[in-house]
């Protein structure tokens, strides 16, 4: 009979990287994250739920603007494509930031992320 008496604490089985990864898969994917991150807390998961949180937003922002766009001045619709790129490029950025623990703002919008989401602890 053996005692067992140097057993691992039971945790969610989910590590700060893999909290901040899923974080910016989609509203759904955000919402996941937090509430792992409830009972993991971590510095790299917090820093990239900011992020990523900012980046969903400035998403649903311009794509509202876009449909307003729509109708009122269509000629300008083609600039919301290039914010769209620009947006999906800095999703990439953070996406690549997150699968390496680093917490390194996305550019334009990182650092104002984490000064307006600071209650996110």
């Amino acid at each position: 009979m053996s005692n067992e008496t140097n057993q691992a604490p039971a945790t969610s089985g989910m590590d700060g990287k893999t909290i901040a990864i899923i974080s910016y898969f989609s509203v759904v994917g955000w919402i996941i994250a937090y509430v792992l991150y409830t009972s993991n807390k971590s510095q790299v998961a917090v820093y990239h739920l900011r992020q990523s949180l900012a980046l969903i937003l400035c998403g649903i922002a311009c794509y509202i603007l876009y449909i307003i766009l729509l109708f009122v001045a269509f000629f300008l619709t083609f600039l919301f494509a290039l914010v769209g790129i620009g947006l999906f490029v800095l999703w990439i950025m953070g996406l690549i930031s997150a699968i390496n623990g680093e917490q390194k703002p996305v550019p334009v919008i990182g650092k104002m992320a984490q000064d307006i989401f600071a209650g996110i602890k």
